[in-house]
């Protein structure tokens, strides 16, 4: 398949719109949707390597996500379009709730909201998880090793590091080439 080409103006305002509409984890579903369902820029393959990628990396991952397909689509220059876009509205947001909070503006409604915020971003976070590790789903390979890195990080509480480094060597082994 061969790489579109997206003008640097619509891949900011796109990935613009999507950091003014979402939260955290919302912001990969929205991307999902945005490069592959709507626009077509990236196959489920290129999004999901891309993805994992961004998973490994320091940083946010929807910023990662949107900085790897901007360099996908337009190289550099579109890195710096996905990830401006991306960041821009909740640079604004954060920095308009801390000249609040500075000036003793700290209300319960305002952390009853948040709270709510990050209640549907979970909810869009797990839904996006399961629509697009629905393959995954389906082996019980997949799902042992599903089930051990929710367990380490979520009960465990190991850190993402202690995790990578005991999970990606068993993957490898698990999913190694066969004769």
């Amino acid at each position: 398949m061969t790489t579109p080409r997206v003008p640097l103006r619509e891949l900011f305002l796109r990935f613009l719109a999507i950091g003014a509409v979402s939260f955290g984890g919302g912001m990969i579903a929205y991307q999902k949707v945005l490069l592959i369902d709507r626009k077509k820029w990236l196959t489920r393959d290129e999004f999901m390597a891309a993805l994992a990628i961004s998973q490994a990396l320091p940083g946010l991952n929807s910023v990662n996500l949107a900085i790897l397909a901007g360099d996908r689509l337009r190289g550099l220059p579109g890195a710096l379009a996905a990830m401006l876009g991306l960041v821009l509205p909740g640079a604004c947001f954060l920095l308009a709730a801390a000249m609040l909070y500075a000036q003793g503006q700290d209300h319960e409604v305002g952390r009853l909201l948040l709270g709510a915020v990050a209640a549907v971003a979970s909810g869009v976070l797990a839904g996006v998880t399961a629509a697009l590790g629905a393959e995954q789903f389906r082996s019980a390979r997949s799902v042992a090793l599903i089930t051990a890195t929710f367990v380490l990080t979520s009960v465990v509480k190991l850190a993402l590091l202690e995790v990578l480094l005991l999970m990606v060597p068993l993957a490898i082994y698990l999913y190694r080439p066969r004769p």
